[in-house]
This record gives structure tokens, C-alpha cells and sequence, in this order.
């Protein structure tokens, strides 16, 4: 089955590398504009670059700190201004932050809900007027597995990531009526650039090769994830095909998580 989703604009956050990029070019790949945003201006405007490059598609690079509220307003603009419209919204920006309970600061709290949780909460509330105006829209908010099974040490990114999935129901059902689907996607353990921060804060003499296998090993299915494997998953969720799908919140963690 070809999956396509032309004539549509796509706004990716944490966009530069990883789920992010991986995404952005599977949906420029099939037939979508693309807008990514990232903290990193080389890198985001880069990316950006090889998308359209790669794909023949539009795709432009947008620097921001969607922890940020006026960063957001302002990205929010430059999009609109650019492509005129956002069809779909994929949140993704954020990266885990675990600790003991009792060490976690509320400056590092509220950090995490704002850049986990009130971004998407944000640019959910700039993009749905006009999705539900047009009756059609889509809203990916990426997560993580610790959402449905939170464990010790976990905290702040497992409450954070939880409350992102509560978030995506209640957008699901006040966005059904209008045509306006949002799901969650729960990563398990990909390859991806945490896993290039994981091996060099490990000290380990392996190549990172040898350090993704070994990461691995110990999962249900041998190996970790790769980030084309996820970006194929909300390629569909996106696109017409996946047109009667809301309100879910999907493990991508081959079977990781001992919920369903």
C-alpha cells in the first residue's frame, strides 16, 4: 500500500535529528511540505535542506524553544506565513529526564512540563482553529512507554509523558466532530541521537555500533527500534489511509511495555 500525503503541511518539532527528521523525511517523501523546528539553527535549517534536496519537496527549518510560549507564537507565524497553513502537527520535541524523587527541583519540574507537555498544549491551541475550519487535521504527540508504566526514578519525563497522553484524548474527542484525529505514539528504546549521547556518557571502549547491538540484546525482539520503523507508523496515522484512528496511544517498543 502507497501512502500519500500530498498537498499537506507538516509542522515537526524537535525536527533536526532523530524521530524528529526521520519523520519529516517519510512525510516529504510522500508528497508533504515540510516545516522543522529545533533549537539548533545550523542543524535545523540542514536538515531542512537535505529533506528538500532528497525529496524535491518544500521544506524549510525554523529555529525555536518550544519551551518557550512566545517562541511558540512566533513559530506558529513564520509557518503560516510560509505555507499559509499546518494540515499536521507532530510534537516531538523533549528528551528524557529521570532522577529520584526526592533530588528533582521545581525549576527542573516545570522545565519538563513546559517543554514536554505545554508545547503541545500550545500548538495544539494555535493549529486547531484552522484544521477544524478546514475539516481536516492531524496531531501526533510522541511519548514515551513510562506514560502508561511509570516506574521508580522515573519522574519527571514518566508524569510529564503521561499527562501528554491524557492530553491526547481529550484533543481526540474534541476534535473528532471536525475531522481532526490525534494520536500518541509511546517510543520504546530506537536508535537515534540519544542513543550516540547514551554511548558517549558511557565511557565505553565499543564502537557505537557494537554499543546500539549490545543496548538491544537484552529486548524482546533482540534489537532496538529503528526511527524509519516509527516515522512509517505516523506516515499512516497522518495520511487519508489512517482516517478512522483517534484517540489511541500506540507502543512503538516492540513489546516492551507490559501494557496493552
Amino acid at each position: 500500500m502507497e501512502i500519500r500525503m500530498d498537498g499537506r503541511v507538516a509542522l515537526i518539532t524537535g525536527g533536526s535529528k532523530g524521530l524528529g527528521y526521520a519523520m519529516g523525511l517519510k512525510f516529504a517523501e510522500s508528497g508533504a511540505q515540510i516545516a522543522l523546528a529545533a533549537r539548533t539553527e545550523a542543524a535545523v535549517t540542514q536538515a531542512a535542506l537535505t529533506i528538500a534536496q532528497t525529496t524535491g519537496q518544500r521544506a524549510i527549518g525554523y529555529v525555536c524553544d518550544v519551551a518557550d510560549a512566545d517562541d511558540l507564537q512566533r513559530l506558529h507565524q513564520a509557518v503560516t506565513t510560509d505555507f499559509e497553513r499546518i494540515d499536521i502537527l507532530v510534537n516531538n520535541a523533549g528528551f528524557a529526564k529521570a532522577g529520584a524523587f526526592e533530588t528533582i527541583t521545581d525549576d527542573e519540574w516545570q522545565y519538563d512540563l513546559d517543554l514536554k507537555l505545554m508545547a503541545a498544549v500550545r500548538l495544539s491551541r494555535l493549529v486547531l482553529p484552522s484544521m477544524k475550519a478546514n475539516r481536516w487535521g492531524r496531531i501526533i504527540n510522541m511519548l514515551n512507554t513510562l506514560a502508561k508504566t511509570p516506574a521508580k526514578g522515573s519522574a519527571p519525563t514518566s508524569v510529564t509523558r503521561a499527562a501528554g497522553m491524557a492530553l491526547t484524548k481529550v484533543l481526540a474527542g474534541e476534535g473528532a466532530a471536525h475531522n481532526v484525529l490525534v494520536n500518541a505514539l509511546n517510543i520504546g528504546r530506537i536508535e537515534s541521537d540519544q542513543m550516540v549521547r547514551a554511548h558517549k556518557a558511557s565511557g565505553s571502549n565499543d564502537s557505537l555500533e557494537a554499543f546500539i547491538k549490545a543496548a538491544g540484546k537484552s529486548l524482546p525482539m533482540g534489537r532496538l527500534g529503528y526511527a524509519d520503523e516509527c516515522a512509517s507508523l505516523a506516515c499512516l496515522l497522518c495520511s487519508d489511509a489512517g482516517g478512522y484512528v483517534s484517540g489511541t496511544a500506540i507502543n512503538v517498543d516492540g513489546n516492551l511495555s507490559p501494557a496493552l
